[in-house]
């Protein structure tokens, strides 16, 4: 089992930047895949980025392309995402998650272990 903790929500403006973490503790995996999704209220949850977690290499929603950027520090089992020019359709829950399996892909049924998320509130 892996745990996940997230941090670094909040309450910012339209433009504003932040930077959300998790760490992971248990039984972490150097070959799976790490990501962040998302759920605003309503609405269901969504992909936002992930990172593959041996290799670094990324991906991104559409929507968010350009403006945040996930990254990893290995010695710490932390990855974070890094949130530029927010926007208020940024405002929702983020949750860090571990995929099940190896070569999962960006959806959230083959992601298995959950953190329990943090509201991030962009104002206009």
């Amino acid at each position: 089992q892996v745990q996940l903790v997230e941090s670094g929500g909040g309450l910012v403006q339209t433009g504003d930047s932040l930077r959300l973490s998790c760490v992971a503790s248990g039984r972490t995996l150097t070959s799976y895949r790490m990501g962040w999704f998302r759920q605003a209220p309503g609405k269901e949850r969504e992909f936002v980025a992930a990172l593959s977690w041996g290799l670094g290499t990324t991906f991104y929603a559409d929507s968010v392309k350009g403006r945040f950027t996930i990254s990893r520090d290995i010695a710490k089992n932390t990855v974070y995402l890094q949130m530029t020019k927010l926007k208020p359709e940024d405002t929702a829950v983020y949750y860090c998650a571990r995929a099940a399996v190896p070569g999962a892909r960006n959806v959230e049924a083959d992601f298995g272990s959950w953190g329990q998320g943090t509201q991030v509130t962009v104002s206009s």
